[in-house]
This record gives structure tokens, sequence and C-alpha cells, in this order.
């Protein structure tokens, strides 16, 4: 399994139109073939810097998502909203404790 982390900071006026957008699409994202899990978080502090975590069965899953239509749609309406570049990890879970 592949976890993957996106950190992104938003123009602090484009928030409301990041979250809206993130509502019709998340469904899509986390059903998109290899995705079996999709979270997104929020800074308490910097509340305009936003994480999403998604879990793929593995990094050609990952890949075949990033080259979608569907990302790439996404993609276009959400990187205008940022004021500064995206980061992203590609991880290996080593341990989860519930």
């Amino acid at each position: 399994m592949l976890v993957r982390i996106v950190k992104m900071s938003f123009e602090p006026t484009k928030i409301e139109e990041f979250l809206a957008n993130f509502e019709t699409v998340k469904e899509k994202i986390r059903n998109f073939e290899g995705c079996n899990f999709l979270e997104l978080y929020r800074d308490q502090n910097t509340t305009n810097i936003f994480f999403t975590y998604s879990y793929w069965n593995s990094e050609d899953d990952l890949n075949n998502y990033r080259h979608s239509d569907l990302f790439n749609s996404v993609w276009a309406k959400t990187k205008p909203m940022f004021n500064a570049k995206p980061e992203a990890w590609s991880v290996d879970k080593i341990a989860s404790l519930k």
C-alpha cells in the first residue's frame, strides 16, 4: 500500500471555493480504481493550509489517477487557488495503532 500526502496552501479568499469543489469530487476520487481511503485535513493554526491523505494499492494506481481526466479536471480548478507551490509525498505506512 502507498500513502499519498499532499500539502496545499490556498489564498484565504479561495478556501470556500476549494472546499465546495472538494465536496463535489471527493467521492469520485475515493472511488477511483486503486484508491482505498481519502481524508482532508486543515491546519489548526494556519487555516489556509490543507492536507489530503489517500491510500493507494500501488504506485501504478496512483499514477493512473494522476494521469486521468478526473485528476486533470480537479487540478485545473484547484491549482489557480494556491498561494504557494503544493508539496506531495508518497510514503509507506510502517505502523498503525487504533
